[in-house]
């Protein structure tokens, strides 16, 4: 038996400040004029804490894909069709995706994980392609019904817990979220509204690239979705249940996972933020162990960022998820960890202090 959702949130703990402080003090003495690595040294920091030590290791990466599909998508909200998630399944497996390609550069594994596909994926299982969390064959049309059920949220949020258990046990040290499923930004546009009160229109994008009439249907499709669901943004479980996404409350498991561990977790883009924002909401310390990989170009995700209080360490125009965005900052923060872990102080360099004031 794995950990329950309540165990988790329960045991999350906001990092030591202690060990930020003791991180700030040694950052300060390193042989460089001061404050001039910029944010590398603040990562750093918070990477000591996270990790309680003042060198800090995330040489051992995983970025987990989860994948799932969507009822709603019956409403016109993509560009493509349905067929195209059990598809880039495939090619995941293949090692011919853009996630393969970047998680290679950055020396990551890449864990696809079947949370809801709407075909049976049986066979890569069996062959140890993929894991398989399987709640259903795709959630139901949100626009129409509750996506699923209370109990479905919770099993998808605890299957993205087991995982980063498992991987962390292996001796993963960094995480990295990632999803596939067609018309999965409609649910993280819906997730963003109920939660935030925000209007539909200034939280929805284009997703694959629809027209200017896809898009105002899309908005009209969300819009309806939260009238017939009436998700409580209080509760998140029930937001998620209403109008979320299997691979989005594997997403939320999974950063839940990671800080119950105290490892960090890299944030890919606008669906991997709505997991994050929901996983937020369940336990608010968890964002202590978040960094999030980019800004996306989906509109909404500036204020997914702003809500989670995290600033994006990169801005490349990115909107494909697959986590291709939380790969390609793991280098990133990786040298975070050899600033704290490797560099010489004043001291050890033998190199004299500046005379002068720190403006």
């Amino acid at each position: 038996m794995g950990l329950t959702l309540e165990v988790t949130v329960q045991g999350i703990k906001p990092v030591k400040e202690e060990w930020q402080k003791k991180a700030r003090e040694h950052l300060k003495n390193l042989a460089i004029p001061q404050g001039s690595l910029g944010e590398l040294l603040l990562l750093a920091e918070r990477l000591a804490a996270i990790k309680e030590t003042l060198k800090p290791s995330v040489r051992h990466k995983a970025v987990v894909t989860m994948a799932g599909d969507h009822g709603v998508v019956e409403e016109g909200v993509s560009n493509f069709p349905q067929e195209v998630t059990p598809q880039m399944v495939a090619n995941f497996v293949a090692g011919g995706a853009a996630i393969n390609v970047l998680a290679e550069v950055v020396g990551a594994q890449v864990i696809v994980v079947d949370m809801g596909v709407a075909a049976d994926l049986s066979d890569l299982v069996k062959a140890g392609k993929i894991l398989s969390y399987k709640i259903g064959y795709g959630t139901r049309n949100i626009a129409r019904e509750p996506a699923m059920t209370r109990e479905q949220a919770i099993s998808s949020i605890e299957a993205g817990i087991e995982i980063a258990s498992t991987l962390i046990k292996k001796g993963v040290e960094l995480l990295g979220t990632g999803d596939m499923g067609i018309g999965n930004t409609t649910p993280s546009s819906a997730i963003l509204a109920a939660l935030s009160g925000l209007p539909v229109a200034e939280v929805t994008g284009r997703g694959t690239g629809i027209s200017e009439e896809a898009w105002q249907n899309k908005v009209r499709v969300i819009e309806r979705a939260l009238k017939v669901n009436k998700p409580d943004p209080r509760d998140p479980i029930d937001v998620l249940a209403k109008v979320g996404g299997f691979e989005i409350g594997g997403i939320a498991g999974l950063i839940l996972g990671a800080a119950y561990y105290r490892v960090p977790v890299v944030i890919d883009g606008f669906i991997s933020s709505a997991g994050a924002l929901l996983a937020r909401e369940l336990a608010p310390s968890c964002v202590d162990y978040m960094f999030a990989g980019h800004l996306s170009k989906e509109p909404g995700h500036k204020f997914m960022l702003q809500r989670l209080g995290l600033k994006p360490l990169l801005d490349l125009d990115l909107r494909l998820g697959e986590g291709t965005g939380a790969a390609l900052a793991m280098n990133i923060i990786e040298a975070a960890a050899q600033v704290i872990g490797k560099m010489l102080t004043f001291e050890e360099a033998g190199v004299s202090r500046s005379r002068g004031r720190v403006e």
